[in-house]
């Protein structure tokens, strides 16, 4: 669904070029997906190139076949893909409610909306009328992103580093969050994380090193070795 060709990133820094990513070629196919890696190794830079947050300083990318390197983050979205970062963005004065409206693009009714919320652990009808501000926590803001994204209905939907920022209650729900969408999901799934929770339950797992591709596989191709080098280093997390 994804292909990458050829693509580098780089930005210029105390006057000199700094690599990123360095001519990666994949394609990402697969109903779920995890690209995890050492910090700085490029993932979050990666997610970004692939929905046009950031443009590459060399290669095209694909997406359902077409070229989308030259599209915009908001014409990205309307050829069905979707975006949720580390830190979810907060809209004070906005209900619950109309967020999961706007990311369906339709009317809905209450009831439409709290299936959304269900979908993503939360004890519907105590959120869908809340506004989103400094009431509701980190872990919360992430799964009422999550259901704006499945309200969407988008084909690809990326996730950056979702653990980012919340507490171990929250990244355990979650998980499971995720665990449903890769079941019955009709989308692929993208997830940047280090996290084996999330890497145990991706169908493949590519692993970013130094902004090029070390190693590409299975989670029990890939998992081993991660869990290794997490014996002596923290790059990885369980």
């Amino acid at each position: 669904m994804i292909e990458l060709q050829n693509v580098s990133f780089s930005i210029e820094e105390e006057g000199q070029r700094k690599d990123i990513i360095k001519d990666i070629s994949l394609k990402l196919d697969n109903k779920f997906i995890a690209i995890t890696g050492p910090n700085g190794s490029g993932k979050s830079t990666l997610a970004k190139l692939i929905m046009g947050l950031e443009k590459p300083s060399k290669g095209r990318i694909f997406f359902k076949g077409e070229d989308i390197t030259d599209l915009s983050v908001s014409d990205r979205a309307n050829t069905g893909m979707s975006f949720a970062f580390q830190q979810p963005v907060k809209f004070k004065g906005i209900k619950v409610f109309d967020l999961i409206s706007l990311a369906a693009g339709r009317k809905l009714s209450i009831e439409q909306a709290c299936e959304y919320l269900s979908e993503v652990g939360l004890c519907a009808m105590d959120y869908v009328k809340r506004e989103v501000g400094s009431s509701l926590s980190g872990g919360e803001l992430k799964r009422i992103e999550i259901a704006m994204m499945i309200a969407r209905g988008t084909e690809m939907i990326i996730l950056d580093e979702p653990e980012a920022g919340i507490d171990l209650w929250s990244f355990q729900n979650l998980v499971q969050v995720f665990r449903k969408m890769h079941d019955v999901s009709k989308s692929s799934i993208l997830i940047i994380s280090h996290q084996e929770r999330i890497l145990d339950i991706a169908d493949k797992i590519i692993v970013l090193d130094e902004g090029r591709v070390g190693k590409i596989g299975t989670k029990d191709e890939i998992l081993p070795d991660l869990l290794v080098a997490s014996d002596t280093c923290e790059y990885y997390a369980v």
